[in-house]
């Protein structure tokens, strides 16, 4: 007899569609043949596709978080490059359900657009933002280190990585260590000597003074969609 259908089956059975066989092979009615029930039946649980790939996501990013819990370092610097690499492995290990976690990424954006769609994406980046912040106060790094540019400028090398990863080029698994080794030292290194600092533009005027970008709050994890 098949197990009553709830919400967390119906995210569960999108979760293991996506991650054999891709994010576009994903549909709710394909969803609702693997179950054993008509289309029309997925609605009592999700509102559509969009609803459903958002509870998805958020399970991963949760997956994501716990990986990051775990990193305890207490040097700042080295927690925040141990989470870049808990990052890219969780992109290599889990290349489609990575690509629907960033259907829906995190707010760093200007505030008048809004709410983030998915908070804890939010916090999944708030978390290195805040170790860099630590590093900044702890003289880890220069004090006149802007900590958003900071966090965006590993986060761009980081996801930069994990892409060039999974584009299906030939790295053996010491190949890929040493280039994400070289992109995090190089990062860190710059960081290390002041290139966090916003550039002075020939006004005079320094780039955050010109466009304003909301900072991640420090909030505590929020709670995930219900888990598959």
């Amino acid at each position: 007899m098949a197990a009553p259908l709830s919400r967390a089956a119906v995210v569960a059975a999108a979760r293991e569609m996506i991650a054999t066989k891709g994010l576009d092979a994903v549909s709710l009615r394909g969803l609702s043949a693997t179950l054993g029930v008509t289309a029309p039946a997925l609605y009592a649980y999700v509102t559509d596709k969009h609803d459903l790939l958002r509870a998805v996501a958020a399970h991963e990013f949760s997956r994501l978080l716990e990986v990051f819990d775990a990193i305890d370092d207490p040097d700042p610097l080295v927690r925040v490059a141990s989470y870049s690499r808990a990052y890219i492995d969780y992109a290599v290990a889990n290349p489609s359900l990575f690509r629907t976690m960033f259907l829906f990424p995190p707010e760093m954006v200007l505030p008048e657009l809004g709410e983030a769609d998915l908070p804890i994406a939010s916090t999944a980046f708030e978390v290195p933002y805040a170790a860099i912040g630590e590093a900044i106060d702890t003289g880890a790094l220069p004090a006149g280190t802007d900590p958003l540019l900071a966090a965006l400028t590993l986060w761009t090398a980081t996801h930069g990585a994990a892409d060039v990863l999974l584009l299906g080029l030939v790295f053996d698994p010491e190949a890929a260590t040493a280039l994400v080794d070289a992109v995090l030292d190089t990062v860190i290194t710059g960081l290390r000597h002041g290139r966090g600092a916003p550039p002075v533009t020939a006004g005079g005027r320094r780039t955050d003074e010109t466009v304003p970008v909301q900072r991640p709050s420090a909030s505590a994890h929020p709670p995930p969609e219900e888990p598959a």
